[in-house]
């Protein structure tokens, strides 16, 4: 257990037509190690939504230092190949807040605690 506050994270990214029902199907059994490695960088309560083809992430963040925890994500050799089967289905659909992201992040206007 944490001492920090938690902090919500939304973000959006388009999902190919063609290929939403690969994302479907990856989405239907994430590998055990990208989500361990997800809660051991301190992400919870992690869900994706999706609209036709648009996808909507939101998660919490328990830990002290978001940016290396999103680091170590990235350095997982297992998370990068499994983005290697999920990045090719998406498409960036927001303003690039994020240069080189696909997922944007959304920004929280409102919260009922």
């Amino acid at each position: 257990m944490t001492d920090s506050p938690v902090e919500r994270h939304a973000l959006i990214v388009g999902v190919r037509p063609e290929l939403r029902d690969e994302y479907l199907r990856l989405h239907a059994a994430v590998w055990p190690q990208v989500e361990q490695t997800l809660s051991a960088c301190h992400v919870t309560n992690y869900s994706i939504f999706i609209v036709e083809h648009t996808l909507v992430a939101y998660y919490e963040y328990t830990g002290t230092d978001h940016d290396a925890d999103m680091a170590r994500i990235a350095e997982d050799p297992v998370t990068r190949e499994w983005w290697t089967h999920t990045d090719p289905c998406q498409v960036r659909i927001a303003p690039e807040t994020v240069p080189g992201a696909l997922w944007q992040p959304l920004e929280e206007i409102w919260h009922l605690a």
